[in-house]
């Protein structure tokens, strides 16, 4: 029986980092809400609707079977109280580095105090490791390449976004 995970962000764009950790809990867990989270400290270069929609196509660009995954915004709210209403157990989330870990082990021991949810930290695949969404904005938002970075779809609306690659 399939455990059901939570990974959530806000994707903001979503990046080949995210693809990867993705990919690696949905083969580890079987089931998978890829929760699209309110950044209320960032102001969004995309609404939570389109960037579900880039994950999705982003998912289906790298041939990924989508019948065991799902797709949620927490706009508000606490995320451990969103995962029991949906029936989710453990959160994934990626880390790229020390600094992501020490802030990702505070916020596990947190969330499984509020509730029984247990949070498992993924480390980033050495080659993608340095990638970060904001990184990838500011990158894109100076009409620079960014599609090493991202999935097609995503530098796609990336480039939309913000006039092409120069």
């Amino acid at each position: 029986m399939p455990i059901h995970a939570v990974y959530p962000g806000s994707f903001d764009p979503f990046t080949l980092g995210h693809l990867d950790v993705a990919k690696r809990a949905l083969a580890i867990f079987g089931e998978l809400t890829i929760m699209v989270v309110h950044n209320p400290h960032k102001e969004a270069t995309f609404d939570a609707q389109t960037r579900i929609e880039l994950v999705r196509a982003s998912l289906t660009e790298a041939g990924i079977n989508q019948d065991a995954l799902h797709f949620d915004v927490l706009a508000e709210g606490l995320l451990v109280q969103r995962c029991l209403e949906i029936g989710a157990t453990v959160i994934v989330k990626g880390v790229r580095n020390g600094a992501d870990a020490e802030y990702e082990f505070a916020m596990a021991t947190i969330n499984r105090d509020l509730s029984a949810v247990e949070t498992l930290l993924l480390p980033a695949a050495p080659e993608l490791a340095q990638i970060s969404s904001s990184l990838v904005r500011q990158v894109a938002s100076l009409g620079a390449d960014v599609s090493k970075y991202v999935p097609k779809v995503v530098a796609k609306a990336l480039n939309a976004k913000f006039g092409g690659s120069r």
